[in-house]
């Protein structure tokens, strides 16, 4: 079996330094032991004038990964413009903040198809496609329109809303319609999948059989929590703690306790929320002080969008203004940076950390729970600090489970945490290793395969035009393009 997947970025094992995006940390390791093919985008990197975009070839591990040139312009439109401005807010249940236009939209389906010709080289007899993520919503129909009949999966990393939320998003008939030329949707929580179901049943009228199957499609309806590498962690965060970063980190705490946070710059993390929590901590229990130091790291994402830019500024505002209020010259309540660590230096800053802060407004899984909690020592682990809004907050429900809109139970959650005795902290996170082991990543993406390979065998067929959408694309494709590879070891 030829396993080709697809996402918008992929992961370079030779670059030293962070990894963007949580999805892409998370493939790479599946892909260097399984083979894959893993397929993704860059702005282009040839000729402007060039007519057929360049797909680039490297090793990694057993796998191969490739990268589909795309004009800088119609990349922009497609990510920065439908992608983040229009279906990032509308999946994360934020409507006011979508903005989108007709020609961000072209811009999108072009991508789309763009990507299709780009697969139909690599299609062989026994391929399984799988696409990830929200900037793919429409490949499985262009797919189809070029007839690759194979089957071909996708995985929602983002939360799916409430039905009464997506219908914000002007072209939403038109999405989901797209959406149901796959045959496996997987959603990282049965809750997602049931708000998926929801809007499939009162928008277009298609109900789900006892299968899970949209009505009238091969569409199967699944939920596949995504895990991490549990063993492989744990390891490096114990071989990271001896760094002398982390020394140096260690010796700066003094008698202090540290807890941590680390995400991208986005309001669908809660870091307003998270700062303020902090912040009422240290009114409502200054005993406290100089008894824990947050440390925020916060990757800048997305900058040229004035909503991540304006969010940005008060951030750094929001920091400023409670450590003027709560510093002493020798105790920073809130370090806070703006930079990104490698994966491994991560792992050694969690170990570090007794409490572990993940209070996301709205996230699919977030990974950064999970590598928290396997980063910890066995004998004195941290405990986590988990938003019940994030995905993973239905698999780790061992930690403290907190409403992030509420300023004083955030507040009160750290205080239980840095109060919470040794016994309750080890049998806490035993219960959470237990679920980590059981749900690796390795479990996630061999048991989404699995899947995807059985609705092959149970395929219905019917007729394309059931399923397309009202999308005025070309009836007519050109003639793919063809592959320069160029191999590395």
């Amino acid at each position: 079996m030829t396993v080709i997947l697809v996402s918008n970025r992929v992961a370079d094992p030779d670059v030293v330094g962070p990894i963007e995006g949580g999805l892409a940390s998370a493939l790479l390791q599946a892909v260097k032991t399984s083979g894959a093919v893993w397929v993704g985008t860059r702005v282009q990197q040839s000729s402007p004038d060039r007519k057929e975009p360049l797909t680039a070839l490297a090793t990694i591990g057993a796998g191969t990964t490739a990268r589909v040139d795309l004009p800088g312009a119609l990349y922009q439109q497609f990510y920065r413009g439908f992608a983040n401005s229009g279906l990032w807010p509308a999946l994360h249940s934020r409507p006011d903040l979508i903005r989108t236009n007709e020609d961000d939209y072209k811009a999108y389906r072009e991508v789309n198809r763009m990507l299709a010709l780009a697969l139909r080289p690599l299609v062989k007899a026994d391929a399984r496609i799988w696409v990830h993520d929200y900037h793919f919503l429409t490949l499985a129909e262009e797919l189809r329109r070029i007839n690759i009949g194979c089957p071909v999966g996708f995985f929602l990393h983002t939360p799916f809303p409430a039905r009464t939320a997506f219908v914000s998003m002007p072209q939403h008939r038109e999405l989901v319609h797209a959406l149901l030329c796959y045959d496996l949707l997987g959603f990282q929580t049965e809750g997602d999948k049931t708000n998926f179901a929801d809007y499939v049943g009162h928008e277009l009228g298609m109900e789900l059989d006892a299968n899970s199957i949209v009505a009238g499609t091969n569409a199967h309806l699944a939920s596949f929590p995504i895990g991490i590498d549990v063993q492989a962690f744990a390891e490096g965060a114990l071989k990271a703690a001896a760094r002398p970063d982390i020394a140096r980190l260690r010796a700066s705490l003094q008698a202090s306790q540290l807890a941590i946070g680390v995400d991208r710059i986005d309001y669908s993390k809660g870091l307003e929320n998270r700062m303020r929590a902090f912040d009422r901590l240290f009114h409502t229990a200054p005993d406290l002080k100089r008894q824990v130091s947050f440390l925020q790291i916060a990757l800048p994402s997305r900058a040229d969008i004035p909503t991540y830019d304006n969010l940005r500024v008060r951030l750094a505002a929001l920091v400023s203004e409670i450590n003027g209020r709560h510093g002493e010259v020798d105790w920073t309540p809130i370090r806070y940076l703006n930079k990104g660590f490698a994966q491994w230096t991560l792992a050694g800053l969690y170990r570090a950390a007794q409490i572990g802060v993940v209070t996301p407004l709205n996230d699919g899984m977030n990974l950064v729970a999970k590598e928290y909690v396997a980063a910890q020592n066995p004998l004195n682990p941290g405990v986590l600090v988990l938003s019940r809004f994030a995905g993973a907050a239905k698999q780790l429900d061992a930690a403290l489970l907190v409403n992030p809109h509420d300023t004083d139970a955030v507040a009160g959650a750290i205080r239980q945490a840095l109060l919470m005795s040794p016994d309750e902290r080890r049998e806490r996170w035993d219960t959470m290793m237990a679920v980590l082991r059981d749900n690796d990543i390795d479990d996630w993406f061999n048991n989404f395969l699995a899947a995807l390979a059985a609705t092959s065998r149970q395929a219905i067929k019917v007729p394309y035009k059931k399923v397309a959408s009202a999308y005025a694309g070309p009836s007519v494709l050109p003639n793919p393009f063809g592959i320069a590879a160029a191999k590395s070891s």
